[in-house]
């Protein structure tokens, strides 16, 4: 028999997510691997929220028991009585980066379902625990304050007009694990978590035996240069306003006076429709150049420096105009 969460983190759990969603009572889903963290947020949602919850469960078809965990999923939701949906996906398992591709194609599905379910938000069993891997892993690559500022408790679900909400970014892994246990429930165990190929699962294991490193502690930096971001996103705002205009087909950026990190933001929002996106090294090399009075092409754009730089889409091959001696 199931145990329900008792009252105490129910009442957390419900105020953490009307933090996020306010009184709206649109229904919502959640995101149901079959391991701890995502079973705990079940039980807490389906006690916290009763008859508005839907799961959903994403099979990559990479590993061979991946389909008995979805159904070990579907059966307790029916226990449950909570509506639950089986996603299958395909991922490539030679590309470079599986785990990408498969959160990309995990996302793409549970857009599609929050669609046709009218879902208005999707939440996510994320914790403390990971916004510090997280932070961790950034720093370790060189990440700016965006990067940074780690995993967001809300944000745009793309595809879908529902929006992702990560209610437990402020708990632990261990509380949603004794959460668990409590309720008498055996969550799966996914072999992929303990696959040291992976970036993540490498960091964890240093992160579990450094006692020195608080998650609680790099989770609070975070959330301090996630409100970094908002701030400095504000200033590329009223740059952009007075900084930025167009002529004819060319966009002019009078870099003057602003500081390097906010000129790197506003070459990023212009050669943001390009064909490609640029990287933060290809940013900051642009910024020098055209500070130089140099050209550059980049992302499909030609941009002029000086005073005032210039940034024109460039012609397909073959459209140049060239100009007649006679």
């Amino acid at each position: 028999m199931i145990q329900s969460p008792s009252q105490p983190p129910v009442e957390r759990f419900r105020s953490d997510c009307e933090r996020l969603i306010g009184s709206d009572g649109a229904r919502i889903g959640i995101a149901v691997s079959g391991g701890p963290d995502s079973l705990a947020v079940l039980l807490l949602a389906g006690s916290a929220f009763p008859g508005r919850i839907a799961a959903a469960t994403i099979d990559h078809r990479l590993r061979p028991e991946s389909a008995r965990e979805a159904r070990f999923v579907a059966e307790l939701c029916d226990r449950l009585e909570i509506p639950h949906a089986l996603l299958e996906v395909e991922v490539d398992p030679l590309r470079s980066s599986v785990q990408r591709a498969a959160r990309e194609a995990r996302y793409r599905a549970l857009a599609g379902w929050c669609e046709r379910e009218a879902l208005g938000w999707l939440a996510t069993a994320h914790h403390v625990d990971d916004q510090a891997e997280t932070l961790l892993m950034r720093l370790m690559r060189g990440s700016g304050v965006a990067g940074l500022a780690g995993i967001r408790a809300t944000g745009p679900l793309p595809g879908s007009r529902a929006r992702l909400i990560r209610p437990v970014l402020g708990w632990r892994r261990s509380e949603l694990a004794a959460l668990l246990a409590a309720a008498g429930v055996e969550p799966v165990s996914d072999s992929s978590n303990r696959d040291p190929r992976y970036d993540r699962v490498r960091l964890r294991r240093e992160l579990e035996q450094a006692s020195w490193l608080e998650p609680v502690s790099l989770a609070r930096s975070a959330a301090a240069l996630a409100e970094a971001e908002l701030a400095l996103e504000w200033a590329a705002d009223g740059a952009w306003e007075t900084k930025v205009a167009s002529q004819g087909e060319e966009m002019l950026f009078e870099p003057g006076g602003l500081p390097a990190e906010i000129i790197r933001r506003i070459l990023v929002r212009l050669l943001g429709d390009s064909r490609s996106s640029p990287r933060g090294e290809e940013i900051q090399r642009l910024a020098e150049t055209l500070a130089a009075g140099k050209t550059a092409t980049l992302a499909g754009f030609r941009c002029s420096g000086g005073s005032v730089w210039r940034f024109a889409r460039e012609r397909p091959r073959g459209q140049w105009r060239v100009k007649s001696n006679t």
